[in-house]
């Protein structure tokens, strides 16, 4: 996968920053790990004009130092930083 400009794969230890949106107000949060798992993955929604007529999602799956397992959805405001 790539974003603004980086390369990124499995076994890559990455910084990934999330913007969230409440109304006019945004808030970020931060996990770091080693890539696990990436890719598209299909939701449960449907939708009528992709593949398999389910809406997909590019998604980040990375075990953090503690062990703890993070999936992370990436859309316009996901940023991610190689380490």
């Amino acid at each position: 996968m790539k974003q603004d400009g980086q390369q990124y794969e499995v076994g890559s230890t990455v910084r990934v920053t999330k913007q969230l949106m409440h109304g006019e107000e945004a808030s970020a949060f931060v996990v770091e790990g080693e890539i696990m798992r990436m890719g598209q993955q299909k939701t449960g929604s449907w939708y009528a004009h992709s593949r398999d007529k389910k809406l997909w999602l590019d998604r980040l799956e990375l075990k953090k130092d503690d062990g703890e397992i993070v999936v992370l959805n990436l859309d316009e405001n996901t940023v991610v930083e190689v380490l």
